[in-house]
């Protein structure tokens, strides 16, 4: 990543390719949750009561196996829904005011990777919430909204944002970083242990479509303390 600085993120230039990286990073999950979903024993079991159903009653594969195909466009508009409605609701909270959201406050930063000019990568670091389903132990900080433009993956920038956090808890003497991540991004969990995080619960996600499809986050912590005393 000879190429790649990492550097503050400056609200007035980098808000909107911020939301965009988002935006699009998100997207591309669309296919691993629709598998996520077809995976599921309700799902399959759904689906095989209906193709039988069908074959029985009109003794014919069409009619059973065109009401399989429109069944999983819904399972793929359902992921698309869900993906995007997760969208909306990040663009209209922490993501709708960078500056406001991690650079007020005490012990909140915001980082971009920048390559030639443009935005390829990012991450954040905020106190986390101490009420909620993903409540944490206070005096931590938590890893947020990393994301890496897909043409710069696989070159070390996720590490280096990482450490980036790392780092900036350590000289705030803050003793733990925290993230979660969805239990689909493979790459990223890989990420986050090679990077010396640890696994410590995996907490089901509120409502009900997450209920029923067992859809859930993974949260990783990383002690800085013990770090210190090992040094």
């Amino acid at each position: 990543m000879e190429d790649v600085r990492i550097r503050k993120v400056r609200p007035a230039d980098d808000q909107e390719a911020v939301r965009d990286m988002f935006t699009h990073g998100m997207s591309e999950l669309v296919p691993a949750a629709f598998m996520h979903i077809l995976k599921q024993p309700p799902t399959q079991m759904l689906l095989m009561c209906i193709f039988c159903a069908l074959l029985t009653s009109s003794k014919s594969f069409l009619l059973p196996i065109l009401a399989v195909t429109l069944l999983l466009a819904g399972v793929r508009q359902l992921a698309c829904h869900l993906t995007a409605s997760y969208i909306d609701l990040c663009l209209s909270t922490d993501l709708a005011d960078i500056g406001d959201t991690y650079l007020a406050a005490k012990d909140t930063c915001f980082w971009v990777a920048e390559s030639e000019g443009c935005v390829v990568g990012m991450v954040a670091c905020r106190p986390p919430a101490s009420v909620g389903w993903t409540a944490v132990p206070p005096g931590c900080t938590e890893l947020k909204r990393m994301s890496v433009r897909r043409s710069h993956r696989r070159l070390g920038v996720g590490d280096a944002l990482c450490r980036t956090v790392v780092e900036f808890a350590r000289e705030r003497g803050i003793p733990a970083v925290v993230l979660h991540t969805s239990i689909l991004m493979t790459d990223a969990r890989r990420l986050y242990r090679r990077a010396g995080f640890t696994e410590t619960r995996e907490v089901p996600l509120p409502g009900f479509f997450s209920k029923i499809l067992n859809y859930s986050l993974v949260e990783y912590r990383m002690d800085l303390q013990q770090d210190d005393k090992r040094d």
